[in-house]
Parts: structure tokens; C-alpha cells; sequence
């Protein structure tokens, strides 16, 4: 089977956009499955990648999660307040250093027991990002601060605690509709169904 580096001849790539992160056009000869080259474009958006953080509490079956306007929700007929998991880029941090240190930033915790979970492309078709997925653990003995992210960068977040079984069926009422936190959020459920009795509090 041909491998897929042998299947791509890049042409040209131009920077349409550096103004936040870059925005290129990428022109490329593919290599089609009955043999012939096509000549197709595709523009990317490169942000970095970055990781997530589902906060879970053992003792209690709470989890922590935050809300945050997101403009690209909203100039899409969304509210704009977006339930989600913690989450940054990397910024040039290992995937466990950063989102131990945005955790902490965005809710407040401490975390325990920070275990990864999974790599994903969220959105192939067009961005370069992949994030690393984690769960780690809390209680209010690893309360450090109120959270709420970072001012100056334009972060105004709120921390919300709620059971596991509520926020699997805030998912079910398109309540919770940001992709990684839905994805976390029904790993951690079916984590603990794999465990034994159905125990989302």
C-alpha cells in the first residue's frame, strides 16, 4: 500500500492571515486510489495544540466544568456561552505541564491523580490542532483559587460543579454542546459503567 507522504506532492502554501494565528492555503497534487494525480487546495488554520481536562470528584461523582463566551458559537446562531472542560494551547508546554497550570487558571484546583486518556483531531477538514484529553481528580481540599482564567486575556469564566448524571443529560438537551467536553464527559461515564454498577451520581 502506498504510503500517504508518497501520495501528496505540495505545490505552493501562502499566509492569507497571521493576524491572530495563521490562516494558510495549501495547493497539492494528490495522488487519487485508481492512480491519478488531482490538483486540489485546502486552507488550515494552525493554533497550536492543545489539552483538555475533565476535573472529577470519586467521593462525591462531581465533576467541574466552566462557562465562557465563544464568538465563533455565536456568529453561529449559538447564545455564546459555552459549557465546557478546562483547556489551553500549549504553548510551547508539555500536554500534562499545561493543562495542570490551566486548571488551575480556569477552576481553581489543584489537580490530583491526572491521568491521560486520548488524542484527538477535533476538526481535520480544517485546523491543525490536536488535543490531549485528561481526567484528574478534586475536592475542596485542592481548592487553591476561584478560578475564572486570566483577565488580561480576556478570560471572564465561571466555575460550575455538577453531578456526572446531570451533565450527561444536560448533553442529551443540547445544554453542553462543545465537542471535547461532551467526549470527556461520556468517557468518564462509561469509565465508571466499566468499573461496575451504573454509579453517575
Amino acid at each position: 500500500m502506498t504510503e500517504t507522504k508518497d501520495r501528496v506532492r505540495l505545490i505552493d502554501t501562502t499566509v492569507l492571515s497571521d493576524d491572530w494565528y495563521v490562516l494558510r492555503k495549501v495547493t497539492f497534487d494528490f495522488l487519487r486510489s485508481n492512480g491519478t494525480w488531482q490538483r486540489q487546495s485546502r486552507e488550515t488554520y494552525d493554533r497550536g495544540n492543545g489539552a483538555t481536562i475533565l476535573l472529577h470528584n470519586p467521593a462525591t461523582g462531581n465533576i467541574v466544568l466552566t462557562r465562557q463566551f465563544r464568538m465563533p458559537a455565536f456568529v453561529n446562531g449559538h447564545d455564546g456561552m459555552m459549557i465546557e472542560a478546562a483547556a489551553g494551547l500549549l504553548d510551547h508546554a508539555s500536554p500534562e505541564e499545561r493543562i495542570r497550570a490551566e486548571a488551575e487558571e480556569e477552576t481553581g484546583y489543584r489537580v490530583r491523580n491526572l491521568r491521560k486518556v486520548f488524542e484527538a483531531f477535533m476538526s481535520p477538514g480544517s485546523v491543525t490542532e490536536k488535543l490531549y484529553f485528561y481526567l484528574g481528580e478534586y475536592d475542596s481540599s485542592t481548592r487553591i483559587g476561584k478560578g475564572g482564567g486570566i483577565a488580561a486575556e480576556g478570560e471572564d469564566l465561571e466555575v460550575i460543579e455538577m453531578p456526572l448524571r446531570e451533565a450527561l443529560a444536560a448533553i442529551e438537551r443540547a445544554e453542553i454542546v462543545d465537542g471535547k467536553t461532551i467526549m470527556l464527559v461520556q468517557h468518564l461515564a462509561l469509565h465508571q459503567l466499566s468499573q461496575g454498577p451504573w454509579n453517575c451520581r
